[in-house]
C-alpha cells in the first residue's frame, strides 16, 4: 500500500537523513520503524504525508505518487499520532476528536457523534467529552490523540513514538489497547519507536535503520530475532534475543505432566507419599493456592495446615507464550511452571528443562514455516494497485469556528513562532491551569517553541528543521485547517 522507491532526503548542510530507501509496506499491516536517534525513521514517516518532501525517489500510496495529491488533501486522509498527543488546549476533548471531520465539511452534529463513538472505542468514558486536555492524564491524552487520528476513518495511520512519554505501566496498557483496536480496524500503520521491545510486541514487520538513514533489515519480528542481518542489527536487538523469540511460541503446544498436585484437603501423609520436594495445593476447582515444601509439612493434618509459598505466577495455555511459561518456572519456588486452562484450573506442570526441549523444537518448526512463507510472498505477483481516493478529502474550507482571527500572518511554507510574550492566545478554557497557547500561521498551522527556544522552520534548514510543528509540552500542536493530518507533529530530529 505504501511504497518507497529509492527515496532519499538530503539537506543543504550535507546531512543525509534517509539514503536510497526502497521499501514496501503491506496494506492492513503494522510496520514499525526502529533505530538509534538520527537514523531517519521519523523523516521516513513524515515523507508519507509530505510533511517532509524527499530529495529524490518516489513515495507512492496505493500505486499513486503522493506528489500528485495536494498536501492538505493527502494529510486529511492520513491519521497522525505524535508524542504527548498534541491536543488543542482550548478545545474540549470531544471537539479535539472531531477536528478532521469538521475540516472535511461534516456537520457539527455528525462530527461530534463520530467523536463520541471514537472516545468509547479507545476506552474513555463519555463524561470526559466536555473536559479539556489539561484535565486528563498523559495516558488519557494519548488515547484522545489516537481517537482524533481515527476521526475520518483514514486507511493509513502514522504514529511517531506515541507511547514514549508515559510511564511503563500506562505504556503497556496503551500497547494492549492499541493491538485490540488494530484487530478490529485493520489499518495500515507506520509506527516509529526507539524501543525494540515495543517494536517486537506490536509490529507485523520491523524496519531497522542504521545511522545515516540506511535500511539495515526489514523482516518479521521473529525472523529479525532469529537471523539478524549483521552485527549492527544483532547489537541493536540485544543479547537476550533468544529469550525474546519465545514470545512467538504458543504455550498451548507445550508438554505438561500431572506433577505433584493435591487438593488442599488432602492429608499431609499423602503429600509425603509422593516423594517430591514440593507439592502444589489446589482448591476444589483445581485452582492453584500455593506450594508446600515437603520438608516443612506439619506432623499431621491436611495441606490446609501447611505454610504455602506463593506460586510466582502461572501461565495460560490459551493466550500466553513459551516465554511466560519459562518465566513461571524460573520464578516458582519449586522450579515448576504451572499451566492453567481458561477457567484458571491447573492443567499440569513442567520444569525449565522440559520446557526448553519443547521450545527448541517449536522454534525450529516456526522458523522453517516463516522462511517458507517469506519465499512464497517474495515470488507472488503483486496485485494491481488502486489509485488514491481523494473524494473524501475534497472538502470545503474549514468551518469558521476552527479559525483564529487573531492569528498573525506568515509567509507560506514557514512556521515561525513569535516570542512567547508576543504570541497571541488561542483561546481560554473555562478554568485556570490550561497550558499556554501557541501562534497560528496563515495556513492554520499551530507552532510552539521547544524547550530550548528553538522553533521549526522550512524544509531547507536541515533534519532538525523540516517545516513541521515543534511542541515542547505536548498540548499545543496539530496541523490546522490548511493541512490537517489528524494529530499534528512534534519537531523533527532527523530520525
Amino acid at each position: 500500500m505504501i511504497r518507497f522507491d529509492a527515496v532519499s532526503k538530503n539537506y543543504p548542510n550535507g546531512t543525509t537523513a534517509v539514503d536510497a530507501l526502497s521499501l514496501e509496506l503491506a496494506e492492513g499491516g503494522l510496520t514499525v520503524l526502529v533505530g538509534p536517534s538520527g537514523c531517519g525513521k521519523t523523516t521516513t514517516l513524515r515523507m508519507v504525508n509530505r510533511m517532509v518532501e524527499p530529495s529524490a525517489g518516489t513515495v507512492s500510496l496505493r500505486g499513486q505518487d503522493i506528489r500528485e495529491v495536494a498536501a492538505p488533501e493527502l494529510r486529511r486522509g492520513i491519521g497522525y499520532v505524535i508524542q504527548h498527543a498534541g491536543l488543542f488546549p482550548h478545545r474540549t476533548i470531544l471537539d479535539n476528536v472531531a477536528t478532521v471531520p469538521l475540516l472535511l465539511g461534516w456537520g457539527k452534529k455528525k462530527a461530534r457523534s463520530r467523536a463520541a463513538e471514537l472516545l468509547e472505542l479507545v476506552g474513555l468514558p463519555a463524561t470526559m467529552a466536555k473536559r479539556y486536555p489539561y484535565q486528563l492524564s498523559g495516558g488519557q491524552q494519548q488515547r484522545v490523540g489516537v481517537a482524533r487520528a481515527l476521526g475520518a476513518d483514514p486507511p493509513v495511520l502514522l504514529m511517531d513514538e506515541p507511547f514514549s512519554a508515559v510511564d511503563p505501566i500506562v505504556r503497556g496498557e496503551l500497547q494492549a489497547e492499541f493491538l485490540r483496536l488494530q484487530k478490529e480496524l485493520h489499518k495500515t500503520i507506520v509506527f516509529v519507536t526507539h524501543d525494540i521491545d515495543e517494536a517486537i510486541k506490536l509490529g507485523d514487520h520491523i524496519a531497522v535503520f542504521r545511522t545515516g538513514g540506511k535500511l539495515a533489515q526489514f523482516d518479521t519480528p521473529e525472523r529479525l530475532l532469529a537471523h539478524p542481518a549483521d552485527d549492527f542489527v544483532a547489537d541493536f536487538v540485544g543479547q537476550d534475543r533468544g529469550i525474546r523469540r519465545l514470545s512467538f511460541v504458543q504455550a498451548s503446544g507445550l508438554p505438561l505432566r500431572e506433577g505433584p498436585v493435591l487438593p488442599v484437603t488432602a492429608p499431609v501423609a499423602d503429600a509425603r507419599s509422593l516423594g517430591e520436594p514440593w507439592v502444589l495445593a489446589v482448591d476444589a476447582a483445581r485452582r492453584p493456592l500455593g506450594w508446600a515444601a515437603t520438608a516443612d509439612l506439619p506432623p499431621g493434618g491436611t495441606l490446609a495446615d501447611a505454610t504455602l509459598a506463593p506460586l510466582g505466577h502461572t501461565f495460560a495455555l490459551v493466550g500466553d507464550s513459551a516465554r511466560a511459561a519459562l518465566d513461571a518456572a524460573l520464578l516458582s519456588p519449586s522450579r515448576l511452571a504451572v499451566g492453567v486452562d481458561a477457567d484458571g484450573a491447573v492443567a499440569g506442570v513442567a520444569d525449565a528443562y522440559e520446557l526448553s526441549a519443547a521450545i527448541a523444537g517449536a522454534s525450529a518448526r516456526a522458523g522453517a514455516s516463516a522462511g517458507t512463507a517469506a519465499s512464497a510472498d517474495a515470488s507472488a505477483p503483486a496485485e494491481p494497485a488502486a489509485p488514491i481516493d481523494t473524494t473524501k478529502s475534497a472538502a470545503p474550507a474549514a468551518p469558521a469556528e476552527l479559525a483564529d482571527p487573531a492569528a498573525p500572518a506568515t509567509s507560506a511554507g514557514t512556521s515561525e513562532a513569535p516570542d512567547a510574550a508576543e504570541g497571541p492566545d488561542l483561546g481560554k478554557a473555562p478554568e485556570a491551569g490550561r497550558p499556554p497557547g501557541a501562534a497560528e500561521t496563515s495556513e492554520g498551522r499551530l507552532v510552539k517553541s521547544d524547550a530550548d527556544g528553538e522553533t521549526s522552520a522550512d524544509d531547507s534548514a536541515g533534519p532538525e528543521s523540516d517545516g513541521t510543528l515543534d511542541s515542547a509540552d505536548g498540548v499545543a500542536g496539530t496541523d490546522g485547517p490548511g493541512d490537517a493530518g489528524g494529530a499534528g507533529s512534534t519537531g523533527g530530529d532527523g530520525r
